[in-house]
């Protein structure tokens, strides 16, 4: 079992997200070669942010709104800047994470049916999505926006755990520990 995976606990041999090693084929002082494959891969999404973009953006309130894929499962690499995801969901022991991509580091899946916003470095980011999605998938139905003050579950949650919350660091993948 990867050190990195986190598990339903309702559902014991469901994985909750993965963060996905990726293969590093060769690297020279000025070129690296990486096999990024995501077995499954149906769609590929590529997302630029510029400067410190955040997706879907807060209504008119502040309120935090998220996106939410019934019938797909993301599968994110950071390929320049950084990006920090906050992930909800309510099945999890542990509903809510704050996990932060980066570029080099590993691939971010993000389950279906996963509350998930993003906010990208004052820099920018651009992040590579090799989407799974299933037959059932629609863009209308897969980028729809819920608003967290029109949940109150998630508008109660995302405010109480701002102040405890897992963070989990997706580094370089060389950099990262044993």
């Amino acid at each position: 079992m990867n050190a990195c995976t986190l598990y339903f606990d309702r559902h014991p041999k469901l994985v909750m997200y993965q963060l996905i090693p990726f293969h590093r084929f060769r690297e020279t002082p000025q070129v690296r070669f990486f096999d990024i494959t995501i077995s499954h891969s149906n769609a590929r999404d590529l997302v630029f942010h510029e400067g410190p973009a955040t997706s879907p953006n807060n209504d008119e309130s502040g309120a935090w709104q998220f996106y939410l894929h019934p019938h797909q499962e993301d599968n994110l690499m950071a390929l320049s800047g950084g990006r920090t995801f906050y992930l909800v969901n309510f099945t999890w022991l542990n509903p809510f994470h704050i996990v932060r991509l980066e570029a080099g580091g590993d691939i971010l899946q993000i389950p279906p049916g996963t509350f998930h916003r993003s906010v990208s470095d004052p820099d920018g980011s651009l992040v590579l999505n090799q989407a799974v999605r299933s037959q059932q998938a629609t863009v209308e139905r897969e980028f729809r926006v819920y608003n967290s003050a029109e949940i109150p579950r998630l508008k109660q949650l995302t405010q109480e755990m701002m102040n405890c919350v897992n963070l989990h660091q997706l580094g370089r993948s060389h950099h990262r520990a044993a």
